[in-house]
């Protein structure tokens, strides 16, 4: 048959062949499967409303399968690709809309397995959601609100559950129901005949209507729920019905991550609930997890609730202490002293895991002033036990929370290294890791200054941690100690940089002992991290100390990487990072080995990520796969394996390292590395790989134009460099304009400005516009942002720790304007004039920065702008002259020492370009550089540029406008002959040498005026005085004046 009459038999006066069809797509036959796929297609397109009428009938089946299968096809044949069903619902007529929503309320009626019961009032949601805005459903309501006050739990559930979905899809048509809905939610969650599917429900559904209310005046219309919320959770925990608990939990983490400031009435209630169900030990594992997570959400919500957390009191002392009791759920077992190293962590318990991952979330949130003392208060009593698990725990909890107290904690260096160089000598061997580990973390998270003021007693206590390297039969559970020993001293040497130097003549034998020694499958991990800790040290004690143990290195990795490695050996990534620190190291001499290092380089950074995309109500079990995490981004739950992002994002990190160490010798290799790394500018699922990617397309840039100049392009020209100029920069603006990361922003500003200064003339007039319509967005974005800031500093809870954060994220702000005005200026000093039209179009963005409510960086990125304006642009720049030197001049006196740098340079850039227009503002110029030169702070190393420069904008106002110099302004005799006459003798000597000098150096005009100072002091000073002065100058010049003098 053809398809037509295909579809004529499946349509037709028999039911079954539709269900049979149906039936078809769910086959495990291939071959069956998709010849069903496409004729289903086929009906979908042709017979919209047949299909329609018949999935929804089919939801009456007896065959539960065939119900399921029928509401997900019916989800999808009624909702449109852009994400409503309006689109798929306008394509049926009202006939069939109208049996299509008088089958949908039966089938929920009649409907009774659980998981049918929820896909179906999915569908009947997201109908609903379509046709209640132009009142096409006017009995659905009425239907909905009759159900859930009906008799039967389980309409009461249905109902309860079609209004959650409901809320997530639309709003406006609930809200004139508020109070109904009110009511019904509170009786739903109080009632004490209500069903716990009926309470878990309604407790969905008020969530969901609280997230979707467009004010707080409305969501506080539902604030007194929260303690029937909460009675909810209370009753299912002490009827032991912790499935439900952690049911009702994870939508209570939902609303505390969505919506935390409604939750502030009842926050001492909920937290202190939180807090009893955390402790409690006899409650299954999960569900104190998911009472933890409610805490960690609510302490991370600082855009909607800054510092409430952190006033709840002894709040985070108990949260502390329970999540460092977590530390202590392991064992001495075995497993961990016989682990090969890759396996280091197989012992770690679920709990622990969970509380290192908390410990780590809540210093960040919270941040060092409230956390630190608490953890001081807790250490003592730890380190003090003798258990060694409690030692362990302290150590471990000490290296998660530096990261986030860095700051406080490096104003206590000496308790936390003593803390862990002390441990170092534990018995237990497992204590004596987790201290070389918390010193491998606070090395990152605390330096440079503990490698400044600790490194003499760190890097013994590290290499006496290594003693047994040399010995071939080292026993198992030192593998672990000596391994994060090299972690330790690798990062170590990272940091400390030219103090390492007197350490590398004891340190370089032992780890080439490991790295020749340590050859068989179990000392696998060891010989990966004494790649890393060789590659580091050489890296950071440079190319002449490094070259001779360099040579027997790389022979070794040659031989390495020439052997079989298996796809899951963890030495593989270990050995691209060492090649890429070694080329780092020997520069050019790296070069032969690139073939080698290349293909296996290309393959890690071209890897696809492993991702599954679902809706967000569809379940995914990461239970049993490590490296996992789960992102929501809208309606969509995003599932990613982190390792393959990690060894993604590590290949191009280290391709961008080898482009800007090889400059023009790199070039054979951009062809493959361009398409690799210019798509991964928007690659979302990683910010590492953008950042790589970002970094890299400078440098490629910078490699194809230096081997194009230097004739190692095999022929190719500057179109060679242009066609891959129009390849990166387009990309990097579009890719600048969807970028959700500020830091990231600002590097993609910092790479673009870098490819402009390279090749900027090869911009096009589109190109152009592309960038400057960027800025203007960036500009705007950052405003809206910064508003949101300042609204954030007036909320009640607003502290001091909150405004740290706020200058730190302002600070990133500020960054992106400064990367703006590196790129203004590049773009003003390339094309000059040119470029003044757009300058018209940004002058609206730009003006409102010079501000005094803006921040001083802030004001001197803008008065830098117009300073490189009139320094390029000289006579078209003339036009902005009468609106931007008032600014100009009036920061000369800015308390900012930047700012008046800035400005004071720009009054010299405008005293030499801007002739006659410039005339009238010379006065207050000068009167304005004569304040910054005579501050008494003018000499600090502050305030010295600015000096300078007000020196020489001095200067430049009097060669070009001498004319309009009061000279008063300038200067007193007093100050000009200075304290007892003292400059006199320079002045004269000056005078001589222009005299001598004839017509050379002065106009005729200023010898006559010379000549005429010269009589005067000839008639007020004492003749010897005089005479003195003369015989110091040369005979020739001592002649002139004489003359001079006498005429």
């Amino acid at each position: 048959m053809d398809p037509e009459q295909q579809m004529a038999a499946v349509l037709g006066s028999r039911p079954g062949a539709f269900a049979t069809l149906i039936s078809y797509l769910m086959s495990s036959d291939n071959k069956k499967r998709k010849k069903a796929e496409s004729l289903f297609s086929l009906c979908r397109v042709h017979n919209p409303d047949v299909v329609a009428l018949r999935l929804t009938h089919l939801l009456h089946s007896s065959l539960p399968q065939l119900r399921t299968m029928a509401a997900v096809l019916l989800r999808s044949h009624l909702i449109s690709h852009g994400g409503g069903c309006d689109a798929g619902l306008s394509r049926l007529n009202a006939i069939t809309k109208a049996s299509i929503k008088s089958l949908l309320l039966a089938a929920v009626q009649r409907e009774e397995s659980k998981f049918l019961t929820k896909q179906l009032c999915d569908v009947v949601a997201e109908v609903a959601a379509a046709l209640l805005p132009e009142n096409e459903w006017p009995e659905f309501l009425p239907f909905m609100f009759q159900a859930v006050t009906s008799g039967s739990p389980h309409l009461q559930e249905s109902s309860l559950l079609v209004f959650s979905r409901l809320s997530q899809c639309t709003r406006d048509p609930l809200l004139p129901h508020l109070a109904n809905l009110h009511s019904v939610f509170l009786n739903s969650l109080s009632h004490p005949s209500s069903s716990p599917d009926v309470r878990i429900a309604a407790l969905g559904a008020s969530i969901n209507l609280v997230r979707c209310l467009p004010s707080a005046a409305d969501r506080d219309k539902f604030a007194d729920l929260l303690p029937a919320m909460m009675l909810t959770l209370t009753e299912f925990l002490n009827s032991g019905n912790e499935a439900a608990a952690q049911e009702a939990l994870k939508l209570l983490i939902e609303l505390a991550g969505a919506e935390p400031k409604f939750l502030r009435r009842q926050l001492p209630h909920l937290v202190g609930s939180m807090l009893l169900i955390a402790e409690a030990d006899a409650l299954d594992e999960s569900t104190r997890h998911l009472a933890i997570e409610f805490m960690i959400t609510l302490a991370e919500a600082r855009d909607g609730a800054p510092g409430m957390m952190r006033k709840l009191p002894q709040f985070i002392g108990r949260l502390f202490a329970v999540l460092m009791k977590m530390l202590l759920d392991i064992d001495d077992e075995s497993t961990w002293h016989a682990a090969e190293e890759e396996d280091e962590d197989a012992w770690e318990t679920d709990n622990y895991n969970f509380g290192q991952e908390c410990l780590d979330r809540l210093s960040i949130a919270i941040g060092g002033t409230t956390l630190v003392p608490v953890a001081f208060q807790l250490f003592p009593v730890y380190l003090a036990s003798p258990d060694w698990q409690k030692h362990h725990a302290a150590l471990i909890t000490l290296a998660l929370i530096a990261e986030g107290c860095s700051k406080v904690l490096i104003k206590n260096l000496e308790q936390v290294v003593t803390m862990a160089l002390n441990s170092f000598q534990h018995p237990h061997p497992r204590v004596r890791w987790a201290a070389i580990n918390a010193i491998r973390q606070l090395s990152t998270d605390l330096g440079p200054d503990l490698q400044v003021q600790y490194h003499q007693r760190v890097l013994p206590t590290l290499a006496s941690a290594m003693d047994d390297f040399q010995n071939p039969r080292v026993q198992n559970k030192k593998q672990i100690v000596q391994g994060a020993a090299l972690i330790a001293l690798a990062s170590l040497a990272d940091s400390s940089r030219e103090q390492f130097q007197n350490y590398y003549d004891a340190v370089m034998p032992c780890l080439k002992t490991i790295l020749l020694n340590a050859t068989d499958k179990s000392n696998r991990m060891l010989l990966a991290k004494s790649m890393e800790c060789i590659s580091l040290v050489g890296m950071v004690v440079g190319k002449d100390k490094f070259r001779d143990d360099a040579k027997q290195v790389m022979e070794v990795l040659m031989s390495l990487q020439g052997s079989q490695i298996e796809i899951d050996d963890p030495i593989a990534s270990y050995m691209l990072q060492a090649w890429t620190r070694l080329c780092q190291c020997l520069g050019q001499d790296f070069l032969p080995c690139m073939n080698i290092v290349m293909p296996p380089l290309l393959q890690s950074a071209q890897l696809e990520p492993d991702v599954t995309i679902t809706s967000d109500s569809e379940y995914m079990d990461n239970s049993n796969e490590d490296r996992v995490e789960i992102a929501n981004f809208g309606a969509k739950r995003i599932r990613i394996r982190t390792s393959v992002l990690e060894e993604k994002a590590t290949a191009c990190s280290m391709l961008c390292c080898y482009a800007d160490e090889l400059k023009e010798n790199f070039y054979p290799w951009i062809d493959q590395v361009a398409p690799t790394l210019v798509p991964l500018l928007k690659f979302y699922f990683d910010e590492e790989v953008r950042r790589a990617a970002v970094s890299a397309m400078p440098e490629l840039l910078r490699s194809a134009k230096l081997a194009v100049e230097k004739g190692l392009a095999q022929g190719r020209d500057e179109s060679y460099v242009k066609q891959l100029f129009d390849y990166i920069v387009p990309a990097l603006v579009e890719a600048l304009h969807k970028e959700p990361e500020i830091e990231i922003c600002s590097s993609m500003l910092d790479s673009l400005n870098q490819c402009m200064q390279l090749s900027g003339h090869l911009l096009d007039k589109g190109q152009i516009r592309s960038i400057v319509d960027e800025i203007k967005h960036l500009i705007t974005a950052s405003t809206i942002r910064k508003r949101e800031r300042a609204e954030r500093m007036k909320a009640e809870d607003f502290d001091a720790e909150e405004g740290e954060f706020l200058k730190e994220e302002n600070e990133q702000e500020e960054e992106v304007f400064d990367q703006v005005s590196d790129c203004l200026g590049t773009m003003i000093k390339t094309f000059k004039t040119y470029f003044v039209p757009f300058l018209d179009e940004l002058s609206v963005y730009l003006k409102p920065m010079w501000g005094r409510d803006k921040t001083p960086k802030e004001r001197r990125i803008a008065i830098c702008i117009f300073d490189d304006v009139a320094e390029q642009c000289q006579e078209s720049a003339l036009k902005y002259y009468d609106t931007y030197l008032p600014f100009l001049i009036e920061a000369c006196n800015d308390g900012d020492a930047g700012v008046r740098r800035a400005a004071v340079y720009g009054i010299g850039v405008c005293a030499e370009f801007g002739g006659l227009v410039f005339r009238p503002f010379v006065g207050e110029a000068l009167y304005r550089l004569n304040n910054v030169i005579r501050n008494a702070d003018a000499f600090s190393s502050n305030t010295v540029l600015a000096y300078d420069a007000a020196i020489s904008a001095l200067g430049k106002i009097c060669l070009f406008h001498r004319d309009s110099i009061d000279a008063a302004q300038v200067w007193s005799d007093k100050e000009l002959l200075g304290p007892n006459n003292q400059y006199l003798p320079k002045i004269i000597s000056v005078f001589a040498e222009v005299l001598c000098a004839g017509k050379g150096l002065a106009t005729e005009q200023t010898v006559s005026r010379m000549i005429k100072l010269l009589k005067q002091l000839q008639q007020t000073m004492p003749p010897p005085f005089l005479a003195s002065l003369l015989s110091s100058l040369p005979p020739q010049q001592q002649l002139a004046l004489q003359s001079a003098m006498s005429s």
